[in-house]
């Protein structure tokens, strides 16, 4: 995951998941995102890499199974909004694009009715 990435949904939505529930599993985070285990677990590590977020072991028992929290960073949480602002800015402009689209359809609809008139 290279910073000069385009915007990457998937990590925005991890971000957006593990503010609001630092303690979801893997899985449970898998599930709700709707991608695989595999890449779940490479885009979290990927995370962590880049300093967006921090894994912390809450199970020191090694007989039970690891029980993980993850944590935004300052800087996570400033990639979380940069994230935001992109995503918001693409949708605005595909918006607006589809508005124009619109807009034409409609007169090119309005000069056929009105030269049949």
């Amino acid at each position: 995951m290279s910073e000069h990435q385009p915007l990457n949904e998937e990590n925005l939505n991890i971000l957006k998941e593990l503010e609001s529930k630092p303690n979801i599993t893997q899985r449970d985070l898998s599930s709700r995102l709707n991608i695989s285990l595999g890449k779940t677990n490479y885009l979290l590590r990927e995370l962590i890499l880049k300093g967006f977020i921090k894994a912390r072991n809450f199970t020191e028992n090694p007989g039970k199974l690891r029980k993980i929290n993850y944590f935004l960073t300052e800087k996570g949480l400033e990639e979380k909004f940069r994230l935001l602002q992109h995503f918001l800015q693409r949708k605005e402009a595909e918006y607006n694009r589809l508005k124009q689209e619109m807009e034409y359809s409609l007169n090119g609809k309005n000069k056929a009715q009105e030269e049949l008139v």
